[in-house]
């Protein structure tokens, strides 16, 4: 039986290693199901995941040379539209940014800065810092004309 890259096939785990699990396909031809692919979450450690004997629904990513590239996250079906990111809840404080009752709320609410503001400040910081270097570095030569007798 020929595997085609698309195509969703029965497998048997056989090994698992560091870096992902090796599945044995029907034919007899084994393929790997590296890290990324075992889960839509983070896995740091695949045999949290999988086991050796169990039997798994793979996808076919990729054939070069004899190697076969499988995926158990998209072996799995998901409503069109939904990305594997989705189920994650959002990010605390960040959708009350453009809410229009966001300054009203009080604290530390503070414009942004525009480009001139910047370059202003910056400007003003890089005069000081160069005045006060200037002013150490006369002492001790001895300039202003004030030669030491």
């Amino acid at each position: 039986m020929s595997i085609e890259i698309g195509s969703k096939v029965q497998g048997k785990v056989t090994g698992i290693t560091k870096f992902g699990a090796f599945v044995e396909l029907p034919g007899g031809s084994t393929g790997l199901v590296h890290i990324s692919e075992v889960a839509d979450s983070y896995v740091t450690d695949v045999n949290e995941h999988l086991k050796i004997g169990d039997q798994i629904e793979v996808k076919v990513i990729s054939e070069k040379e004899g190697k076969i590239a499988l995926s158990i996250k998209k072996a799995i079906d998901k409503p069109e539209g939904q990305s594997s990111y989705s189920s994650r809840p959002p990010r605390q404080g960040r959708d009350d940014r453009n809410s229009k009752d966001f300054r009203s709320k009080g604290g530390n609410f503070k414009p942004k800065e525009n480009f001139e503001d910047k370059m202003a400040k910056f400007l003003k910081a890089s005069e000081d810092n160069l005045t006060s270097l200037k002013r150490n570095t006369e002492t001790k030569r001895g300039g202003r004309g004030g030669r030491r007798g």
